[in-house]
C-alpha cells in the first residue's frame, strides 16, 4: 500500500539486476545524516523571530539607556518575558527562532550581553548547555535564574535502558543522580503558567516599582494558558483512542504526552538532539511503528526530515503534513511565533495528523 504523504520522501533506486534492501538503505541514510548532523535542516534558515526584539527598542535612545538589560536565552522564556515586562526593560534574546538550543553555539555578542545584564533568565535542565556554561562562567553578579528548574521542581526523566526514552517522575532524593532530565517542560500549559509566574517574580525583584504591571500582565497570561490547557484536552479527546500515539524525531513531547493522555510510542533521538540515532535504533523504531500500528508520525521544524521520512516509508505509515515545534517557537509570521501560538499549532498538527476533529481555539 503506498504511503499517503505529501512530504518529500527519497526514492530508493536499484541498479538493474541488483536488489538493495530498504533497511540497508536506511542505514546509509543514518550514516550520511550523522556525518553532517541530523539537526542541520535542509530548509533555508528562518527569519529572526520578533521575540528577539522588545517594545523598548522603539523608544528614544536616551530612554532605552535607562532601562535595565534582561537577557533571555530561549524563545519560550523570551516570549513570556516580553508579554509580562512589555516596555519596562531592555530585553535581549539570544537564541533565534528555528535554532536548536541543544546545539546552539554562543556568539561574541552573547557574552557581552550576559556580562552586562541586570537579570539573566535561562531554561536550565541542560536545555541550552553551551549558553548555560557561559552564564555560569560569567563574573557578572546579576541574578542568574534557571527558570524551568524553579518552575518545575519534579521534572520528567528518560528511564535508563529504555530505548523509547519514555519519561517518568524523578524522585527528589534521586534527582541529583540522574542525568537524563527532560527539559521540555513548556509543552504542558500548566507548566507554562509556572514559568510565567517565575519570570514575573524575578522581574518584580529587579523593578519593584513595576510589580503591579507585572502582576496584571501575568494574570492575563495565566488566564489564556488555563483556557488553552482545557482546550487541548478537549481536542485530544476527539482523536480515536486507537490512534492516540506519538512518534517524533526526538523525545521532546513527554510533558505533553503525560498532561494530555497521548503516549509517546517512539522517537529516533532521545531528549537531546545531540544524540544521534544508531542503525539499530532506526530498525527498532520501524518495528515499533509496525507493531503498535501508529497511523502517522511527526517531523520537527528544526530537524532535517530525511531520516524520519525514510523510516515512514519502511514502516508504511505517513508523515504528518504539518511539523511539530519541539524545541522552541516559530519564526515571525508563523502560527507558532508566540508561546501560546506554539501550543495551539502543535495541538492542531497532532489532532489533524491522528484523525481527530480539530476546532480552533477561541479565547474567552
Amino acid at each position: 500500500m503506498p504511503i499517503n504523504s505529501t512530504r518529500s520522501i527519497a526514492k530508493f533506486k536499484t541498479n538493474k539486476g541488483i536488489k538493495i534492501s530498504a533497511i540497508a538503505t536506511l542505514m546509509a541514510i543514518v550514516a550520511s545524516i550523522n556525518a553532517c548532523s541530523i539537526t542541520t535542516s535542509s530548509k533555508p534558515p528562518e527569519t529572526q523571530s520578533p521575540l528577539a526584539t522588545n517594545p523598548s527598542e522603539n523608544l528614544p535612545s536616551n530612554l532605552r539607556s535607562n532601562l535595565p538589560l534582561v537577557v533571555a536565552t530561549n524563545t519560550v522564556t523570551c516570549d513570556l518575558t516580553r508579554q509580562i515586562a512589555g516596555s519596562t526593560i531592555a530585553l535581549k534574546c539570544l537564541i533565534e527562532a528555528g535554532t536548536d538550543p541543544h546545539l546552539y553555539q554562543p556568539k561574541p555578542e552573547d557574552r557581552k550581553a550576559i556580562d552586562s545584564a541586570k537579570l539573566i533568565l535561562y531554561g536550565g535542565y541542560d536545555f541550552e548547555p553551551n549558553l548555560i556554561k557561559l552564564i555560569k562562567a560569567s563574573s557578572n553578579n546579576a541574578p542568574k535564574v534557571a527558570v524551568n528548574e524553579l518552575a518545575v521542581t519534579n521534572p520528567l526523566l528518560a528511564e535508563a535502558g529504555d530505548d523509547h526514552n519514555k519519561a517518568k517522575d524523578v524522585k527528589p532524593e534521586n534527582r541529583k543522580l540522574e542525568k537524563e532530565t527532560d527539559p521540555h517542560i513548556w509543552h504542558n500549559a500548566q507548566n507554562g503558567i509556572k514559568i510565567a509566574q517565575t519570570i514575573s517574580k524575578n522581574l518584580s525583584n529587579l523593578r519593584p516599582e513595576e510589580a503591579d504591571t507585572y502582576t496584571r500582565n501575568t494574570a492575563k497570561v495565566v488566564n489564556e494558558l488555563d483556557q488553552i490547557d482545557t482546550w487541548i484536552k478537549a481536542q485530544i479527546a476527539t482523536i480515536p483512542p486507537s490512534n492516540r500515539k506519538l512518534v517524533t524525531t526526538h523525545d521532546a513531547l513527554g510533558y505533553y504526552a503525560k498532561a494530555y493522555g497521548i503516549p509517546v510510542e517512539g522517537a529516533l533521538n532521545g531528549i537531546s538532539t545531540e544524540e544521534q540515532p544508531t542503525p539499530t535504533r532506526v530498525k527498532e523504531l520501524v518495528d515499533e511503528i509496525k507493531s503498535s500500528q501508529v497511523p502517522t508520525i511527526f517531523a520537527e521544524v528544526s530537524i532535517n526530515p530525511k531520516l524520519i521520512n525514510a523510516v515512514a516509508k519502511e514502516a508504511n505509515v505517513k508523515v504528518a503534513e504539518r511539523e511539530i515545534y519541539a524545541d522552541g517557537l516559530g519564526s515571525k509570521g508563523s502560527e507558532a511565533e508566540t508561546y501560546t501560538g506554539m501550543l495551539i499549532s502543535n495541538t492542531r498538527t497532532i489532532v489533524e495528523g491522528l484523525g481527530g476533529k480539530y476546532k480552533p481555539f477561541q479565547l474567552k
